[in-house]
């Protein structure tokens, strides 16, 4: 005998979507004092993507997985530029307050029940 999954209304799905999306905007948030949460934010982006297609997180989650490769891109910048006088500092301080900015926007359309884009 097969048991089948009760199929979610629209209404669930996309309450379940804006639920998941706000999550990992708090994960993102802790993240800014260490970095290990940002990993495990940006696997349930990427786990649940199918599950938000096609609702208001859906514009959400590419805006965290987006936040999260390009922190990581600046990061990596940051540290390889380090050793010229400090700019790697610097860069690396541009990209935390980038950080800052895009989890607290993000977080801030979502309570607006709009799309992040």
């Amino acid at each position: 005998m097969s048991e089948q999954y009760p199929v979610k209304t629209p209404e669930a799905r996309e309450q379940s979507g804006r639920d998941l999306a706000t999550l990992v905007y708090l994960i993102q948030a802790i993240s800014l004092f260490t970095a290990v949460p940002f990993f495990i934010g940006v696997i349930i982006n990427y786990v649940k993507r199918g599950d938000v297609r096609g609702t208001l997180a859906e514009s959400h989650f590419r805006w965290q997985i987006r936040t999260f490769w390009f922190s990581i891109l600046w990061f990596v910048v940051g540290w390889a530029t380090v050793w010229i006088f400090g700019l790697g500092f610097v860069i690396l301080g541009i990209s935390w307050i980038w950080v800052v900015y895009r989890v607290i926007r993000g977080w801030l359309v979502l309570a607006d029940n709009r799309p992040a884009y």
